[in-house]
């Protein structure tokens, strides 16, 4: 596996480990369409969280949060419709939220958790 892929698996556990400490319901992983993946779907309460999550191995080219652009929100935005009417699910409400995380050395040095990040 490379360094980068294992970066990065590493922290979508970390984000699940703290959606979970913070009362989320993880209800998919990594899930993949034509359109994209969706690397956390989770509830909280009756709201449909679509997360993305950024991992970083340090802040020297920025925060991972700065590394969602428009086109990234928008494909989101489309993600979170697909995984909505492909689940038969009714939300009261979707919000899409980012986790950034900053890692070294197998720990990580930075969790930020953006609720609705996304509009």
């Amino acid at each position: 596996m490379r360094a980068k892929d294992a970066c990065g698996r590493f922290g979508e556990e970390l984000a699940t480990s703290h959606l979970i400490s913070q009362g989320l319901i993880v209800l998919d992983r990594n899930w993949r369409c034509d359109v994209g993946e969706v690397d956390i779907v989770a509830r909280e309460g009756d709201v449909l969280v679509i997360c993305e999550v950024k991992t970083r191995s340090s802040r020297r080219f920025g925060s991972p949060l700065e590394a969602i652009t428009a086109a990234k929100a928008a494909r989101l935005r489309r993600l979170a419709a697909r995984w909505v009417s492909e689940h038969d699910v009714r939300p009261s409400q979707i919000r899409i939220d980012v986790v950034g995380i900053v890692v070294g050395n197998g720990v990580a040095h930075d969790v930020e958790h953006v609720r609705g990040a996304i509009g």
